[in-house]
């Protein structure tokens, strides 16, 4: 590929993934997750640092919004007789959505680049979830459903939701690539906003996350584990996934160790709090709520499936098909240890035995 091709499909696509064949280094993958900068040759005074107070603070309503969507979704797509597992809607939707954004990369570079960092990493991360999704398989393979059916069975049900996730959520991405590609010429590029809109957007953002904790305690007990208590972790589960993304995502090149360190540790975590949700002792119901806030929130918004996609996408060969398996691997051997020990050693249920507050 010549240098002007290069560049010219550089701003053109303005997505690490549609420009895959390009990638020879761990820092352009390690983009992925970074607002616009250089790479989108984008003049300098458009160019906002990883750490800027406006990229981290337009992540907080973003975590919020992104847990609100999935929980919305799950609650919407869970119950009897449902053809698809709910966390196929979540996903697809999520990676979807990161489509548009990675289309788009350069255009929310011209126009305020924090808000792409916001809509891939902050909503999209953590409407999807790579946790969730390796507890479902993990739950599957145990049948802690008690469904009647044979080990074969449970075999088949975490087989599937290995492979519909992932044909599901790489061809959502790429559908959402090709969508905002067709529609994009249609819709003018907007006027940058000014410097009071861009400090009022960060001061509104921060002010939207810091309103979490009053929700928490003034709305009614029982919305703690609907939502509230979720909603109050969310933003320190995405800022701990950006974190690691930008400081351990450059330093390999056959794998981004950032994302893989976040979705290992947010799964292990969530299979710890699924254990403790399950002790025959039940904890008290201010406790049950604060582990489904941690797991709904922190863990949800820890781990993300968008942007493991969108990774998988950029990847050459066999980098995409070994970062897969390790991370899959790696999420179901944490659960073994974690949750299958406790289950199989009969000191834990498999099932939530505390009660949540309902007044």
């Amino acid at each position: 590929m010549s240098l002007d091709l290069a560049s010219h499909q550089h701003s053109d696509e303005g997505s690490i993934l549609v420009r895959h064949q390009a990638i020879e280094d761990a820092n352009s993958l390690a983009s992925i997750d970074r607002p616009p900068s250089e790479v989108e040759e984008l003049p300098p005074v458009k160019i906002y640092r990883p750490l800027s107070i406006h990229v981290l603070a337009l992540l907080m309503p973003a975590s919020i919004f992104g847990v609100l969507a999935r929980l919305g979704l799950q609650a919407l797509t869970t119950y009897n007789g449902e053809s698809i597992f709910p966390l196929a809607y979540v996903q697809a939707t999520g990676c979807f959505i990161m489509g548009v954004g990675l289309r788009m990369k350069v255009p929310f570079g011209n126009f305020y680049g924090p808000l792409y960092t916001a809509l891939t990493t902050g909503f999209c991360g953590s409407l999807t979830t790579f946790s969730g999704w390796q507890v479902d398989i993990f739950n599957s393979w145990v049948n802690s459903g008690q469904f009647y059916r044979s080990g074969l069975r449970d075999f088949m049900d975490g087989f599937t939701k290995t492979w519909v996730t992932l044909v599901l959520s790489l061809a959502s991405l790429k559908f959402g690539i090709y969508v905002c590609g067709v529609a994009q010429p249609y819709f003018p590029a907007p006027r940058p906003p000014s410097k009071n809109v861009r400090y009022t957007l960060t001061i509104l953002a921060i002010l939207t996350y810091a309103a979490t904790l009053p929700a928490y305690f003034f709305l009614p007990h029982n919305f703690r584990h609907q939502a509230t208590a979720a909603l109050l972790f969310s933003f320190p589960g995405t800022l701990t996934r950006y974190l690691l993304s930008i400081n351990f995502n450059p330093r390999l090149k056959t794998m981004p160790l950032g994302t893989f360190m976040a979705n290992s540790l947010g799964t292990a975590l969530l299979g710890f709090f699924h254990v403790l949700q399950g002790l025959p002792s039940a904890v008290s119901p201010d406790t049950c709520s604060l582990l489904q806030g941690l797991g709904d929130g922190y863990c949800g918004c820890l781990t993300t499936i968008s942007t493991f996609a969108a990774e998988i996408g950029a990847l050459k060969g066999w980098k995409a098909v070994s970062y897969t398996i390790i991370s899959w691997i790696t999420g179901q051997l944490l659960l073994l240890v974690i949750m299958g020990s406790s289950f199989w050693g009969g000191h834990v249920k498999e099932q939530v035995t505390c009660s949540f507050q309902t007044s």
